[in-house]
């Protein structure tokens, strides 16, 4: 069960941004085939931080259909770049297409394979990183893209919280250091909050909407 109340969920849904004609059709199919995505209200927060450190370059650990990444890119300028990654072609396919309804094509990069290894191929800097991919993989992300994270810059992480195979019940036990018994993807989202807390470099918040995302902002050196 989804620890964050419904009620909390709608009612941010209310107060953000009002999803276009596409952003609206994205949440039917995703409703209908039972298929993850951030939602509005997260979306809302995605475009909402872009736009706040003033991003011009975006790369998603995972991407879907393109559901976050849309949120995303309405918040680019012109000359500014999205890189979505996809292991699934079909999904990938269908990402480049809502996309282009909704005149963002320009400004996406799409890259079908594994994102671990496709970023190494990139250089930064990236002012907002999404991290979304296989759970247990989450650590072994921020470690491939730190680098490439400016000052001032986010690393956002979905599922910080609630996610099919995450035991929201075992991740405070696991950042206390207790060993139990779960899943996987739980033991995953408990190595990324550990790496990124434990990192000087960057300041963590818990953004309790969705199903939880860790935001993690790279901060100046020396800072006060």
């Amino acid at each position: 069960m989804n620890p964050i109340p419904g009620s909390v969920e709608s009612y941010a849904r209310l107060v953000g941004p009002e999803p276009d004609a596409v952003v609206t059709e994205m949440d039917v199919k995703a409703d209908r085939e039972g298929f993850p995505t951030v939602g509005p209200a997260v979306g809302g927060w995605l475009r909402f931080l872009a736009g706040l450190v003033g991003a011009r370059r975006v790369f998603e650990f995972g991407s879907g259909f393109g559901y976050s990444a849309y949120w995303f890119a309405g918040a680019l300028p012109e000359d500014g770049e999205i890189v979505l990654t996809e292991i699934d072609a079909d999904e990938l396919a269908e990402a480049r297409e809502f996309l282009e309804r909704g005149g963002y094509a320009d400004l996406a990069r799409f890259e079908h394979g594994d994102a671990i290894r496709i970023v190494e191929r990139y250089d930064g800097p990236f002012d907002c990183v999404l991290i979304d991919n296989e759970k247990h993989r989450y650590a072994e992300a921020f470690d491939a893209i730190r680098g490439k994270v400016p000052e001032g810059g986010v690393i956002l992480a979905d599922n910080a919280v609630a996610a099919g195979p995450i035991e929201f019940e075992a991740l405070p036990k696991l950042l206390s250091d207790e060993d139990v018994e779960t899943t996987d993807a739980t033991r995953g989202i408990a190595e990324y909050l550990h790496t990124v807390r434990a990192d000087p470099a960057f300041e963590t918040v818990l953004l309790p909407l969705g199903e939880g995302v860790a935001v993690s902002r790279r901060v100046p050196d020396g800072r006060p």
